[in-house]
């Protein structure tokens, strides 16, 4: 009997688990190999807003400070002090000594969805990351130079673990769908996707609404494969439905604009639903909005909006506040926004489609996979699952669409590669494996010398969709520093002067708040009355921090036409003649070099 067990095991050892256990091991390994090489050569430290506002929030969760925030955006304080004005008259008048802004304390933040700083906050208890840069210790530094923040190492990390997930969740709803092949072509063209290894290291949270998009996805396969059953069970299509409403509740308390995913699914729900179609789609909606409906009222107790600052992204970098006017604005004129507002979101729909559909849409999943993506939906394929789902990526590519034109905010130029505001790279997944399926239709009717060759084409598209990918993983290295503008000795220097609760402003007030720990205004909108309303009224501003994002303004139609009371004139005249407002508050320079802008302060600090 043992000489049979022996056998047996050596067997299954051999020829069953072993060689399927070695494949997973190599598979491992190459996948730990492609993250150390992309990591050590390509990653890159923060570069977008979005990413360090987020992080910075996730801080202020972990340290027990609620949903707060350190950058300040003026026309959050705007929405706070409306909100507690009106809040005190209908109760009891309140003092000029009291903080309707609420900067003395912890300002409400209003910008960001809560569930990645959540994940974060998290993420920093477990790990509980160094804040303090390092210089010196290799690998972070060199020679005294900066190259790495370990806190964003971390969050980089993670997002790459949520990458690893997407492919998982990639191959699965592909094999669901389609075939093996099909599911481990697309599983190998997520794997390698330059545009989803360079979101992973931004810090944003992309990957997370991809996991959650993805789990939306089966959960809708799961339903049409039970939907194919000749007396499928009410109750599972139920615990279906119940599932959709959930996960849509969670992308959108991770991205706002995610919400509208709603109506596809509600319309889908109504159309391929079945008997139970109606109790369906109610059921989804419900669940949905029981969901945000808490984040909802905590955003309209402290701000009366139900979004908060996100909620006008519609208004930003419009005919009517062009860039990041309105979110610089203390008192912004919105009557007049609300007055042409059909006519605002008209004119900025149009202006930014055009972009969208000539360059967003056919790079759909990189390269020529968006070519094949469209090639695909038009497919008329065997499996009903993936015939009805076709129909759902085409309502989601069209809801996307429009939210990306919408959502369009200064944002977007701050970072142009990497940001949230395109909702279409959440289709990637959907559109390799629809563009896989077109293709294996394609390779099934190709006449070959010999079987092998199916293989030799299919590593040549491999090769060739994610050769941009490949080439970023050869010499020479990426620099890590995303300087200009941020360099984060210099901010936690400049902090280390500031008191914990005084106020700076900061034309890059979200990479202060997130490296230095301190509250940071965005600069307003001009160096003159609105500093002065915020300064005089609100709170005393200690120190004013300009980087190349003003300093680096166009000479003539910026520093010198730009009017005199905007920060680029200002910084104008005081570098080049040493020339400052002979009322401004703030005079005094740093005996210290700052090589990445200049800084004021209301006193000697250093």
């Amino acid at each position: 009997m043992i000489a049979e067990r022996l056998q047996t095991f050596i067997h299954q050892l051999e020829v069953e688990r072993g060689v399927r256990w070695l494949n997973y091991a190599v598979l491992t390994l190459v996948v730990l190999a492609l993250a150390v090489r992309y990591d050590t050569h390509c990653y890159r430290n923060f570069s977008s807003p979005e990413a360090m506002d987020a992080a910075q929030v996730a801080r202020n969760l972990a340290e027990g400070n609620g949903f707060s925030t350190q950058c300040i955006r003026p026309f959050s304080i705007y929405l706070v002090q409306k909100h507690n004005h009106a809040r005190a008259a209908s109760m009891s008048p309140g003092t000029n000594a009291t903080d309707f802004a609420q900067l003395y304390g912890p300002h409400p933040d209003l910008a960001n969805a809560p569930l990645y700083p959540v994940v974060l906050a998290g993420l920093f208890k477990i790990s509980s990351p160094s804040w303090k840069t390092e210089s010196n210790k290799s690998f972070w530094g060199d020679s005294g130079r900066f190259l790495r923040y370990k806190p964003e190492f971390a969050i980089a990390i993670f997002n790459q673990v949520l990458l690893l997930v997407v492919v998982l969740l990639t191959f699965l709803v592909a094999k669901a769908m389609l075939d093996t092949l099909a599911a481990w072509l697309s599983a190998i063209l997520i794997l390698y996707s330059d545009e989803l290894w360079r979101l992973s290291v931004s810090g944003l949270p992309t990957m997370l609404l991809l996991v959650i998009f993805l789990g939306l996805i089966w959960c809708l396969v799961s339903f049409e494969r039970l939907s194919l059953v000749e007396n499928p069970k009410g109750r599972r299509q139920f615990v279906l439905a119940v599932a959709i409403g959930l996960l849509t509740g969670l992308g959108m308390l991770t991205r706002y604009s995610f919400g509208w995913v709603i109506i596809p699914l509600v319309i889908f729900f109504i159309v391929f639903g079945g008997a139970r179609r109606i109790g369906l789609a109610l059921t989804v909606f419900l669940v949905f909005a029981a969901t945000v409906s808490p984040w909802l009222a905590r955003n309209f107790a402290v701000s009366g909006t139900l979004l908060g600052t996100a909620g006008y992204a519609v208004m930003e970098n419009s005919y009517v506040f062009s860039g990041a006017r309105l979110m610089q604005s203390l008192n912004p004129e919105m009557f007049g926004a609300y007055q042409r507002i059909v006519y605002l979101v008209l004119l900025k729909l149009f202006a930014n489609l055009r972009g969208i559909l000539s360059v967003g849409v056919p790079q759909l999943g990189g390269g020529w996979v968006g070519i094949l993506f469209l090639a695909g939906l038009l497919l008329g394929l065997r499996n009903p699952v993936a015939r009805r789902l076709r129909y759902f990526a085409l309502m989601c590519l069209g809801v996307f669409i429009v939210t990306t034109a919408l959502g369009q905010t200064p944002m977007s130029t701050l970072s142009p590669e990497v940001n949230t505001e395109n909702q279409l790279i959440l289709l990637t997944p959907l559109a390799v494996i629809f563009g896989v399926a077109f293709f294996v239709t394609l390779l099934n009717q190709m006449e070959v010398p010999f079987p092998q060759m199916r293989y030799i084409v299919i590593g040549l598209l491999i090769f060739l969709v994610r050769l941009p990918f490949t080439l970023s993983l050869l010499p020479p290295e990426n620099s890590p520093s995303a300087y200009p503008p941020y360099y984060p000795p210099d901010i936690q220097k400049i902090s280390t002067w500031i008191k914990p609760n005084e106020l700076v402003m900061s034309d890059i007030p979200w990479a202060v708040a997130w490296y230095g720990d301190r509250q940071c205004s965005w600069t307003t909108i001009n160096c003159n009355y609105e500093f002065v309303a915020l300064n005089d009224f609100i709170k005393p501003v200690n120190g004013l921090y300009l980087t190349l994002n003003t300093l680096n303004a166009k000479l003539l139609t910026e520093c010198v036409q730009g009017g005199v009371d905007n920060w680029s004139n200002f910084s104008y005249k005081t570098l080049a003649f040493n020339q400052l407002p002979s009322k401004f508050p703030l005079q005094n320079f740093p005996l210290e070099s700052l090589g990445s802008g200049l800084f004021l302060a209301d006193r000697q600090r250093w």
